[in-house]
Protein backbone atom coordinates (compact mmCIF):
# COMPACT_ATOMS: atom_id res chain seq x y z
CA UNK A 1 0.00 0.00 0.00
CA UNK A 2 1.44 3.37 -1.01
CA UNK A 3 1.29 6.75 0.68
CA UNK A 4 -0.37 9.96 -0.51
CA UNK A 5 0.86 13.18 1.10
CA UNK A 6 -2.26 14.96 2.33
CA UNK A 7 -2.29 17.15 5.42
CA UNK A 8 -5.47 17.15 7.52
CA UNK A 9 -6.72 20.16 9.48
CA UNK A 10 -4.75 20.40 12.73
CA UNK A 11 -6.26 22.33 15.64
CA UNK A 12 -4.44 23.96 18.55
CA UNK A 13 -5.20 26.60 21.17
CA UNK A 14 -3.35 29.43 19.42
CA UNK A 15 -3.29 28.29 15.81
CA UNK A 16 -5.33 26.19 13.42
CA UNK A 17 -3.51 24.68 10.45
CA UNK A 18 -5.78 24.56 7.40
CA UNK A 19 -4.85 23.25 3.94
CA UNK A 20 -3.73 26.31 1.98
CA UNK A 21 -6.34 27.69 -0.43
CA UNK A 22 -7.04 30.91 -2.29
CA UNK A 23 -9.57 31.90 0.39
CA UNK A 24 -6.53 32.63 2.60
CA UNK A 25 -4.95 34.99 0.04
CA UNK A 26 -6.23 38.35 1.31
CA UNK A 27 -5.17 37.63 4.89
CA UNK A 28 -1.76 36.36 3.79
CA UNK A 29 -1.17 39.42 1.62
CA UNK A 30 -1.74 41.60 4.67
CA UNK A 31 0.32 39.37 6.96
CA UNK A 32 3.29 39.28 4.61
CA UNK A 33 3.51 43.08 4.42
CA UNK A 34 3.42 43.85 8.17
CA UNK A 35 7.20 44.00 8.48
CA UNK A 36 9.48 42.17 6.08
CA UNK A 37 12.79 42.77 7.87
CA UNK A 38 12.97 39.18 9.22
CA UNK A 39 12.45 37.56 5.79
CA UNK A 40 15.93 37.97 4.28
CA UNK A 41 16.57 34.22 4.01
CA UNK A 42 12.93 33.09 3.67
CA UNK A 43 10.67 32.89 0.63
CA UNK A 44 7.71 35.11 1.53
CA UNK A 45 5.50 36.50 -1.27
CA UNK A 46 4.74 40.18 -1.55
CA UNK A 47 1.08 41.14 -1.42
CA UNK A 48 0.79 41.11 -5.22
CA UNK A 49 2.44 37.68 -5.45
CA UNK A 50 0.25 35.70 -3.03
CA UNK A 51 -2.11 34.22 -5.63
CA UNK A 52 0.81 32.95 -7.73
CA UNK A 53 2.50 31.66 -4.57
CA UNK A 54 -0.61 29.64 -3.64
CA UNK A 55 -0.81 28.27 -7.18
CA UNK A 56 2.83 27.14 -7.07
CA UNK A 57 2.26 25.38 -3.75
CA UNK A 58 -0.85 23.72 -5.19
CA UNK A 59 1.18 22.43 -8.15
CA UNK A 60 3.77 20.86 -5.85
CA UNK A 61 0.95 19.41 -3.76
CA UNK A 62 -0.57 17.84 -6.89
CA UNK A 63 2.81 16.24 -7.58
CA UNK A 64 2.79 14.66 -4.12
CA UNK A 65 5.76 16.61 -2.78
CA UNK A 66 4.06 19.19 -0.57
CA UNK A 67 1.14 19.52 1.84
CA UNK A 68 0.87 23.29 2.41
CA UNK A 69 -1.00 24.90 5.29
CA UNK A 70 -2.28 28.34 6.15
CA UNK A 71 -1.52 29.16 9.78
CA UNK A 72 -4.76 30.66 11.09
CA UNK A 73 -4.82 32.67 14.31
CA UNK A 74 -7.52 31.11 16.50
CA UNK A 75 -8.40 34.41 18.20
CA UNK A 76 -9.03 36.44 15.03
CA UNK A 77 -9.73 33.72 12.47
CA UNK A 78 -7.21 35.34 10.11
CA UNK A 79 -4.43 33.58 8.23
CA UNK A 80 -1.10 34.83 9.59
CA UNK A 81 1.41 32.65 7.77
CA UNK A 82 2.19 29.43 5.95
CA UNK A 83 3.89 26.15 6.74
CA UNK A 84 4.10 22.75 5.02
CA UNK A 85 4.95 19.12 5.08
CA UNK A 86 7.38 18.48 2.24
CA UNK A 87 9.88 16.03 0.73
CA UNK A 88 8.24 12.79 1.91
CA UNK A 89 10.45 9.69 1.96
CA UNK A 90 8.97 6.21 1.89
CA UNK A 91 10.26 3.04 3.48
CA UNK A 92 12.38 0.97 1.06
CA UNK A 93 9.41 -1.36 0.62
CA UNK A 94 7.33 1.60 -0.52
CA UNK A 95 4.79 0.72 2.16
CA UNK A 96 4.20 3.84 4.22
CA UNK A 97 6.07 7.01 5.14
CA UNK A 98 9.56 6.79 6.63
CA UNK A 99 10.38 10.50 7.02
CA UNK A 100 8.93 13.92 6.29
CA UNK A 101 10.29 17.45 6.33
CA UNK A 102 8.54 20.47 7.86
CA UNK A 103 9.37 23.65 5.98
CA UNK A 104 8.26 26.52 3.73
CA UNK A 105 7.36 28.30 6.97
CA UNK A 106 6.77 31.97 7.60
CA UNK A 107 4.71 34.08 9.99
CA UNK A 108 3.51 37.66 10.09
CA UNK A 109 5.80 39.84 12.18
CA UNK A 110 3.09 40.31 14.83
CA UNK A 111 2.82 36.51 15.29
CA UNK A 112 6.52 35.87 15.73
CA UNK A 113 7.57 35.12 19.31
CA UNK A 114 3.97 34.53 20.46
CA UNK A 115 3.99 30.75 20.81
CA UNK A 116 2.26 30.22 17.46
CA UNK A 117 5.35 28.70 15.87
CA UNK A 118 5.86 26.31 18.80
CA UNK A 119 2.28 25.12 18.66
CA UNK A 120 2.24 24.78 14.87
CA UNK A 121 5.40 22.68 15.01
CA UNK A 122 3.94 20.57 17.82
CA UNK A 123 0.80 19.89 15.76
CA UNK A 124 2.83 18.95 12.68
CA UNK A 125 5.29 16.77 14.59
CA UNK A 126 2.53 15.04 16.54
CA UNK A 127 0.61 14.10 13.40
CA UNK A 128 3.79 12.91 11.67
CA UNK A 129 4.97 10.73 14.55
CA UNK A 130 1.66 9.55 15.98
CA UNK A 131 -0.53 9.19 12.87
CA UNK A 132 1.93 8.58 10.05
CA UNK A 133 4.41 6.79 12.36
CA UNK A 134 7.47 8.32 10.73
CA UNK A 135 10.97 7.47 11.91
CA UNK A 136 12.10 11.10 11.77
CA UNK A 137 11.05 14.65 10.94
CA UNK A 138 13.54 16.87 9.11
CA UNK A 139 13.92 20.64 9.23
CA UNK A 140 16.44 22.78 7.40
CA UNK A 141 17.25 26.41 6.80
CA UNK A 142 19.86 28.62 5.19
CA UNK A 143 23.00 28.09 7.27
CA UNK A 144 23.37 31.88 7.58
CA UNK A 145 19.89 32.29 9.07
CA UNK A 146 20.72 32.45 12.78
CA UNK A 147 17.16 33.49 13.67
CA UNK A 148 15.62 30.45 11.98
CA UNK A 149 18.26 28.11 13.39
CA UNK A 150 17.52 29.33 16.92
CA UNK A 151 13.77 28.88 16.37
CA UNK A 152 14.27 25.32 15.09
CA UNK A 153 16.45 24.40 18.06
CA UNK A 154 13.88 25.98 20.40
CA UNK A 155 11.21 23.51 19.26
CA UNK A 156 13.48 20.60 20.11
CA UNK A 157 15.16 19.67 16.84
CA UNK A 158 18.75 18.46 16.95
CA UNK A 159 21.38 20.06 14.72
CA UNK A 160 22.97 17.47 12.44
CA UNK A 161 25.33 19.55 10.33
CA UNK A 162 25.61 21.75 7.26
CA UNK A 163 25.13 20.47 3.71
CA UNK A 164 27.18 22.65 1.40
CA UNK A 165 25.68 23.98 -1.84
CA UNK A 166 22.52 22.04 -1.00
CA UNK A 167 19.50 24.13 -2.02
CA UNK A 168 18.51 27.19 -4.02
CA UNK A 169 19.20 30.45 -2.22
CA UNK A 170 16.13 32.55 -1.33
CA UNK A 171 18.15 35.73 -0.80
CA UNK A 172 17.45 38.66 -3.15
CA UNK A 173 20.32 39.06 -5.57
CA UNK A 174 21.36 35.41 -5.23
CA UNK A 175 19.10 34.00 -7.91
CA UNK A 176 20.48 30.82 -9.55
CA UNK A 177 22.92 30.36 -6.68
CA UNK A 178 23.04 27.59 -4.11
CA UNK A 179 23.05 28.00 -0.36
CA UNK A 180 24.51 25.92 2.44
CA UNK A 181 21.69 24.30 4.45
CA UNK A 182 21.75 23.71 8.21
CA UNK A 183 19.95 20.41 8.83
CA UNK A 184 18.03 19.45 11.98
CA UNK A 185 15.85 16.51 12.95
CA UNK A 186 13.70 14.86 15.59
CA UNK A 187 13.53 11.06 15.69
CA UNK A 188 10.65 8.89 16.81
CA UNK A 189 12.59 7.85 19.93
CA UNK A 190 13.10 11.50 20.89
CA UNK A 191 9.52 12.59 20.22
CA UNK A 192 7.91 11.85 23.64
CA UNK A 193 10.39 14.12 25.44
CA UNK A 194 10.20 16.77 22.72
CA UNK A 195 6.41 16.71 22.86
CA UNK A 196 6.41 17.25 26.63
CA UNK A 197 8.81 20.21 26.31
CA UNK A 198 6.79 21.77 23.50
CA UNK A 199 3.55 21.42 25.45
CA UNK A 200 5.17 23.22 28.36
CA UNK A 201 6.27 26.06 26.06
CA UNK A 202 2.73 26.34 24.67
CA UNK A 203 1.25 26.37 28.17
CA UNK A 204 3.54 29.25 29.15
CA UNK A 205 2.44 31.21 26.05
CA UNK A 206 -1.21 30.68 26.99
CA UNK A 207 -0.52 31.79 30.57
CA UNK A 208 1.14 35.00 29.34
CA UNK A 209 -1.87 35.71 27.16
CA UNK A 210 -4.25 35.15 30.06
CA UNK A 211 -2.21 37.40 32.37
CA UNK A 212 -2.29 40.11 29.73
CA UNK A 213 -6.08 39.82 29.62
CA UNK A 214 -6.24 39.52 25.85
CA UNK A 215 -7.25 36.95 23.28
CA UNK A 216 -4.23 37.88 21.22
CA UNK A 217 -0.97 35.95 21.68
CA UNK A 218 1.61 37.91 23.67
CA UNK A 219 5.06 38.37 22.18
CA UNK A 220 7.88 36.93 24.25
CA UNK A 221 10.85 39.34 24.39
CA UNK A 222 13.88 37.92 22.61
CA UNK A 223 16.80 37.10 24.93
CA UNK A 224 19.73 39.47 24.83
CA UNK A 225 22.64 38.20 22.78
CA UNK A 226 26.29 38.63 23.60
CA UNK A 227 28.31 39.48 20.47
Amino acid sequence: MGFTLEGPVLDGELVRLEPLEHRHAADLAEAAEEDRTSYKFTQVPGAAEVAEYIDSHAARAAAGQLAPYAQVDRASGRAIGVTSYCHPRLWPSGDGLCAIEVGYTWLAASAQGTGVNSEAKCLLFRHAFESWRVARVDLQTDARNSRSRAAIEAVGARFEGVLRNWAASRVAGEENRLRDSAVFSITAAEWPDRRAALEQRIARSLERRERAGTNRPVVTPAPSRVP
